[in-house]
């Protein structure tokens, strides 16, 4: 069928004939025409496309396929030809066995071993949360529409109720399962969610065990809690360099001030735009006190024309680096930057004092302050 069933094939005739006690999937398909592939693909890199890896075909409604012994779990993903979206599941040296339902491949389901049983209720959680948090959106639009500021902020309080509830299921999960692949992924998503600090994060995530942290997502994490761990409130900002508008190299070191505001952004990012007119009074108002700022741009390769273009409309009259690299960029990577806008705020010896300051109000009370005490 494939190179991966003769090797298996092959492995079972040497062994006498044991049976095989490696990684397989098999599943029933109904309703799905012979002859379609099923694609396997795993997670390979963190914010990229899963990789193809294997595929098999569906003969009678049914599919399977053996797979060489495994040595740590991954996220795994089926793909039906033909058919939009994704079944999930883990990769253990289990037999996994799917359902898959061709008018809701989302709704598909998944058996297997214990990295898997414990997906399904990690999925199930996720799906309640996600359907409870859907209906109340639609219930505040209305809330909102009719001004009704009472129950909206009921409604509102609840969400808030909701999320704290689901940021305390993914810690008992990964606190109560240190041997399972499903941790990794709670404190994955705890990090996106900004559920708990960095510091907790990294604790829970050094509990883990050695096989679970040394998979690609765990180990993939392990940097990031890293990096950031680096730039908590309180260490000394990591230094960097990157090459400026002009074509300069220019270092964080020799756009120090007084009071220093390290800002990522990227011309194509709203929420960035939308935040510059704040920091550029903030700047206009405390330039002269000790206030400097650098722009780290997360713009795309070959869109420097965009990047200047936007330091120009939005009157960014401060230092600017980028090294027009996306989301690989160095700098960010060095910062633990997963989402933007993302500034420090750094003082006159280079130890980071705040983060992520927004608004107008905000940012002037605590440049304010800052500035007052270096009078």
């Amino acid at each position: 069928m494939r190179k991966l069933i003769g090797i298996a094939s092959l492995l079972v005739i040497l062994t006498g004939c044991e049976k095989d006690q490696g990684f397989s999937i098999s599943g029933k398909a109904e309703g799905i025409e012979n002859g379609k592939k099923v694609y396997f693909s795993e997670l390979k890199e963190l914010n990229q496309r899963p990789e193809r890896i294997d595929s098999t075909t569906i003969e009678n409604g049914k599919f399977e396929a053996d797979f060489a012994d495994i040595e740590s779990p991954n996220l795994g993903y089926l793909e039906v030809e033909g058919i939009n979206g994704m079944v999930l599941f883990i990769t253990e040296n289990e037999n996994i066995d799917f359902t898959i339902y061709k008018d809701s491949i989302q709704a598909s389901k998944r058996k297997g071993g214990k990295q898997n049983e414990l997906l399904n209720e990690y999925m199930e959680n996720m799906q309640s949360i996600n359907k409870e948090v859907s209906k109340l959106r639609m219930e505040m639009q209305t809330a909102y529409q009719s001004q009704d500021s009472t129950k909206l902020e009921t409604l509102q309080n609840t969400q808030t109720e909701i999320m704290d509830n689901d940021k305390l299921f993914k810690k008992q999960i990964a606190k109560e399962n240190k041997d399972a692949f499903v941790s990794v992924m709670a404190l994955v998503d705890l990090l996106r969610m900004q559920g708990i600090s960095v510091k907790e994060l990294k604790e829970t995530y050094d509990s883990l065990d050695e096989e679970v942290k040394n998979t690609a997502l765990g180990a993939m994490l392990g940097k990031q809690l890293e990096s950031m761990s680096a730039t908590e409130i309180g260490s000394e900002a990591p230094d960097f360099s990157g090459p400026t508008p002009e074509g300069e190299e220019l270092s964080l070191e020799n756009a120090m001030g007084k009071v220093t505001i390290i800002d990522f952004w990227a011309a194509w990012c709203k929420p960035c735009r939308e935040e510059n007119p704040n920091v550029v009074k903030v700047y206009n108002k405390y330039h002269d006190k000790g206030l400097n700022i650098i722009s780290v741009s997360l713009d795309k390769p070959n869109e420097k024309d965009k990047w200047l273009k936007a330091i120009e409309d939005d009157g960014l009259v401060w230092n600017h680096v980028s090294n027009l690299k996306f989301w690989d960029d160095p700098i960010a990577k060095k910062y633990g930057i997963r989402a933007i806008p993302a500034t420090f705020i750094l003082d006159e010896n280079g130890v980071i004092v705040d983060r992520d300051v927004r608004g107008e109000e905000a940012l002037d009370k605590r440049i304010g302050e800052l500035l007052e005490g270096k009078k």
